[in-house]
């Protein structure tokens, strides 16, 4: 045991966070239902964690890339199909597909069928953008192609405009 996992005392706070089926926090964006399982407030915003459902034929965001964020993503059911810069990918059941800071992506369900995900965002920063999206639909806003660049640029993430 290092140092640093030793302990003096009791702990004041829990030393686990367990959500459970029908917890967590509900975005919903358009045909998106999205449940933020960790939003960094209990790893010390190293890691954030959601669950997302993509309705059938549902287009996903435009092209974009992060600069300071990983981005995971673990298909649960269905199918999903990432598009990395000029290639498609279609992911199914069981796949993993990381996106490193930098990378031009995207996603989508093309199916007939609902597709699930899990996503990770390390550190936890692009959790806030989901929100801040869905705070302009609740608004009466419409999404507007800039009004999603504005959200993506506050957590350091940008519209890919060239696949290199």
């Amino acid at each position: 045991m290092t140092e640093e996992a030793k302990t003096d005392g009791p702990r004041t706070d829990p030393a686990v966070s367990v959500v459970g089926p029908g917890d967590g926090e509900t975005i919903v964006l358009g045909t998106t239902h999205m449940r933020v399982l960790e939003d960094g407030s209990h790893t010390g915003h190293r890691l954030a964690i959601a669950e997302s459902v993509l309705a059938p034929r549902t287009q996903g965001p435009p092209q974009h890339r992060h600069a300071r964020h990983d981005e995971g993503f673990y298909v649960l059911s269905g199918t999903v199909r990432f598009t990395v810069g000029d290639e498609d990918y279609d992911a199914t059941t069981g796949t993993l597909v990381m996106v490193p800071p930098g990378t031009p992506h995207t996603f989508a369900n093309p199916t007939d069928q609902p597709a699930v995900m899990l996503s990770t965002f390390t550190p936890d920063l692009y959790v806030q953008y989901f929100r801040d999206l869905q705070e302009v639909l609740a608004g009466g806003r419409p999404l507007t192609p800039q009004a999603n660049i504005d959200a993506m640029s506050r957590y350091a993430t940008e519209p890919a405009t060239d696949h290199d």
